[in-house]
């Protein structure tokens, strides 16, 4: 029997120092750690690629620990889906600091039951207070004439020429040149305007032309070609269960890649694929910050594919 440590924080701004040092002896004495960087915790616990880990190498009286409750969950529905798993394979939960130490989560009693669902009942509460008063905040600020996030690369004026100038035939990565910027922000100060749309035939692409200026006599590509895109691991995580098996079975072949805190999907597939995921993730991304971050990043990497014919 031994020890699994679970360790998660929310965004990539955040760090895992506090609950390493929570289970600093733990690590000391050498038990393996999973990890899911930048994931939020409305992503079910069962569904988070580190903690899937987990329970795949995970054997029967196995215990899992956390530093704390919410870095596995903080929902009512979340630990509804999760404690029945625990229960299944054999395994126990236990928190390391606060209250709740000492206390098998993942036990079967009547007792443990009721404590966790009050539990998680309270960490959801706590999770919505939290973005209740995110919203106050930013609409205050935005009520009191402050400018919010960081500040712009471009003033006004210069947005202005920039969708301007895009809309007459200027390349993307012209723009970035002309204004010193990265072609990244070109692309999103575009998007802001509403001046570019993700196309809904993506082999109009071709290799060595900005796809936001490819000429009407390139060469020709196949009707369907293949392209290898990078999708970031939320987006990933929301197409584990999508009915499109293309899609499925495209993320299945993937190669994960490890980036900082994060991943993403190495997937190749035809452009029609890629196409397929934005639209089938759109939805569901859109309702959280780093949900909304992840769409765009993973938008702009399938709209600036190369092709080659």
């Amino acid at each position: 029997m031994a020890d699994l440590l679970y360790l998660r924080h929310s965004t990539d701004k955040q760090t895992d120092a506090r609950q390493r040092h929570a289970l600093a002896t733990l690590l000391a004495a050498g038990a393996p750690a999973y990890e899911d960087p930048a994931t939020s915790s409305r992503v079910l616990s069962v569904h988070r690629a580190g903690f899937k880990q987990l329970l795949d190498e995970a054997a029967v009286g196995d215990t899992i620990r956390i530093a704390d409750a919410a870095r596995l969950f903080r929902s009512v529905a979340d630990i509804i889906a999760l404690r029945p798993v625990l229960i299944r394979r054999g395994l126990h939960l236990r928190v390391e600091s606060g209250l709740l130490s000492g206390i098998d989560l993942a036990s079967d009693d009547p007792g443990t039951k009721m404590m966790v669902s009050v539990l998680a009942a309270v960490l959801e509460f706590q999770r919505d207070m939290i973005s209740e008063n995110t919203r106050e905040g930013v609409a205050a600020a935005e009520a009191a004439g402050k400018t919010l996030g960081r500040p712009s690369a471009l003033d006004a004026d210069q947005v202005v020429e920039l969708v301007e100038a895009y809309r007459g035939g200027a390349a993307v990565k012209a723009l970035a040149r002309q204004y010193g910027i990265d072609p990244k922000t070109v692309r999103r100060v575009l998007d802001d305007a509403g001046a570019r749309e993700v196309p809904d035939d993506l082999s109009s692409l071709v290799d060595g032309e900005d796809q936001d200026n490819v000429a009407d006599d390139g060469p020709a590509v196949a009707a369907d070609p293949v392209a290898v895109v990078d999708v970031p691991g939320l987006v990933a995580e929301h197409l584990v269960d999508v009915a499109d098996d293309a899609v499925r079975q495209a993320l299945a072949a993937g190669q994960t890649i490890r980036r900082g805190q994060g991943y993403s999907v190495r997937v190749t597939a035809p452009v029609s694929v890629h196409a397929a995921m934005i639209e089938h993730s759109a939805t569901a991304l859109m309702q959280s910050p780093a949900g909304r971050k992840a769409h765009r990043i993973h938008s702009d990497r399938v709209t600036s594919v190369r092709i080659t014919p």
